[in-house]
């Protein structure tokens, strides 16, 4: 038997090095055919490129073509520097696409060695290219030395690039062919080393079926006769589960004797599934006072006087009597005593076809009350913010209403008796005396100007077109030029990383209120002169800044102020920052200015 052992694992030892051998013989050719396979898509990339950038060579030469010819249909300054600027753009990116091509580039991943018949075309195609670039740089020098030219002093740089453009054509497209060829023929490769690797990986597979599965599955065959024996075993061990039977109702006598003992420390119980005790501890007597009890007592009844908290107790004994539970339960004393409880119901079967319930119980009262107090003084924390919260929102509503009547007495004092008045005036003309028709008219068109300066006015705080058009940016520019000419203050708008990313409705209306309120609080309150609004990004954050050189201000007591538009102000403030997900942070000091910036995160795609 110990040489079979022996024997067994000599023979799984030697299939451990057969499978790690062959494991690593597969692992290494598929690395090496990754590793060619990645060489090769790295250079198929720079093929794609190179195949693309010289097939938009062709195109830019017809084009540099097409344009200075353009130069000689039009005689418009206009028309001829739009021409020139088309033509310059071409030009250079024609230029750049030609060296790229002939000397290779690290950012596009373009080799700069080529391929021998690649270089002779290439130096064929030079002097075309060279009488091209030439003639084109001379024709736009002479447009701008003097824009206003006769197209005859064009004639000659323009026959010029027609005359070269074919044969460049010509011979960019020998170059394309000849790049094709060549990737088609680094495709042939890769398919062969392909086919190389696929056959050298089979074998490998081959082999470990002859020399590795095969004694496995020899192996497997021997186990499965194992088992067979195993299961002779489990058979005589089922036929020792009558003494364990045994041994069980032992136990069971042991329990109890433990329960007896548990009557003197726990609040301990006996009852059946119907909810009828059958044996009760001396604590749980002498808590709820109940010393004498029959067969038909109800446990319900030992823990409560009351209706409602018996019908919860029965109903708790009869939802989990066959699988047990644990939890709380309130009870009631004969004196009226309020008592709270840890209660365990464990179901128990001390004999084959009866089944008991175990009630093990803690008193946990002193706990329960001091849980309780807990919850009211969070209860009454929660009613306490919902009350700030609710005087937020009224201010916010008579906020509202305020700029609501503002906007109507605008529109009725001032817009509506204007269109009362142009109505006035159109009626009045009469047409049959021209000369008074014609001044009333140009009366009425001062007063139309001046309604649509007052719908401006009235509606300048509403939400500006320039935010739902164009974005945040520009409506802040928009807002900080009206406001300065409104105030007079000098209020500027820097854009400092050239933001003109589109945010959610949302919150660029958030972010547009936020800065409203940030610049009206340094003209109503900060008595500065200079008031700066700056935006700044970068990939995760937009930063957003007001920045005033007025008198500052504690922010200690701004912050412990209970009212006041300038404390509301800054709560509206903070409101909408978490409405946004975003932060707000406020620096000032008497005497030193104020800045407050804004901190949005941005969202990545």
């Amino acid at each position: 038997m110990a040489s079979h052992s022996s024997l067994d694992q000599h023979t799984f030892i030697k299939l451990r090095k057969l499978y790690i051998l062959a494991l690593t013989a597969i692992a290494l050719s598929v690395i090496i055919s990754q590793l060619f396979i990645g060489k090769f898509l790295e250079e198929q990339e720079g093929d794609s490129k190179l195949i693309n950038i010289s097939g938009r060579q062709r195109m830019l030469s017809q084009k540099l073509t097409k344009e200075s010819l353009l130069l000689l249909e039009t005689e418009s300054i206009n028309e001829r520097k739009k021409i020139v600027q088309n033509l310059e753009e071409s030009l250079t990116r024609w230029t750049h696409s030609h060296e790229v091509l002939k000397h290779g580039s690290d950012s596009l991943n373009i080799a700069s060695a080529q391929s021998d018949e690649i270089e002779e075309k290439f130096s064929k195609i030079q002097p075309y290219y060279e009488r091209i670039r030439a003639a084109s740089q001379s024709l736009l020098l002479k447009i701008d030395e003097n824009p206003g030219r006769p197209v005859e002093d064009f004639s000659a740089e323009i026959t010029e690039i027609k005359e070269n453009e074919a044969d460049f054509l010509g011979l960019m497209e020998a170059i394309v062919n000849q790049y094709d060829e060549e990737a088609h023929t680094r495709v042939e490769q890769l398919q062969n080393l392909e086919l190389f690797l696929t056959i050298f990986t089979l074998s490998i597979l081959l082999l470990e079926f002859f020399f590795i599965f095969l004694p496995t599955a020899k192996g497997v065959k021997n186990n499965i006769k194992n088992l067979m024996h195993a299961e002779s075993r489990a058979v005589k061990m089922a036929r020792d589960a009558d003494a364990i039977s045994e041994a069980r109702e032992k136990s069971v006598k042991e329990l109890r004797a433990l329960g007896q003992a548990m009557d003197q420390i726990l609040l301990f119980a006996r009852i059946t599934p119907n909810g009828d005790v059958l044996h009760i501890g001396d604590r749980f007597s002498k808590l709820f006072q109940y010393k004498k009890f029959n067969m038909e007592t109800k446990f319900s009844e030992i823990l409560s006087p009351k209706e409602n908290e018996q019908l919860n107790i029965e109903k708790l004994i009869s939802a989990h009597k066959r699988s047990g539970w644990q939890g709380e339960v309130k009870a009631t004393t004969k004196d009226k005593k309020d008592i709270w409880l840890e209660l365990s119901i464990v179901p128990f079967q001390p004999e084959k076809d009866k089944t008991e319930l175990t009630i093990i119980g803690v008193d946990i009262t002193k706990n329960k009350e001091a849980q309780l107090k807990i919850e009211e003084l969070t209860r009454k924390s929660y009613e306490e913010k919902m009350r700030q919260q609710g005087l937020i929102a009224k201010k916010i509503i008579e906020n509202q209403e305020n700029e609501q009547n503002r906007i109507a007495k605008d529109i009725h004092d001032g817009i509506g008796q204007m269109l009362t008045g142009l109505k006035y005036n159109l009626e009045s003309i009469d047409f049959k005396y021209p000369e008074k028709a014609e001044s009333k008219i140009e009366s009425l068109k001062e007063l139309s100007t001046r309604i649509i300066q007052g719908v401006r006015a009235a509606t300048f705080n509403l939400t500006p077109p320039e935010l739902t058009d164009h974005g945040i940016v520009p409506a802040l520019q928009k807002l900080t030029e009206e406001l300065s000419k409104l105030t007079g203050k000098n209020i500027i708008l820097f854009n400092k990383t050239g933001f003109s990313q589109r945010l959610g409705n949302i919150t660029e209306i958030n972010l547009y209120r936020i800065t409203q309120e940030a610049v009206n609080n340094a003209i109503k309150y900060a008595e500065s002169t200079h008031i700066i609004v700056s935006v700044s990004h970068s990939k995760e954050i937009l930063s957003i800044s007001i920045e005033d050189n007025g008198k500052g201000f504690d922010q200690e007591s701004i912050a412990s102020e209970k009212s006041g538009n300038r404390g509301m102000g800054l709560t509206f403030m903070k409101e909408r920052v978490k409405f946004i997900d975003s932060r707000l942070f406020i620096n000032s000091s008497p005497g030193e200015g104020t800045r407050v910036t804004l901190n949005l995160p941005l969202k990545q795609d």
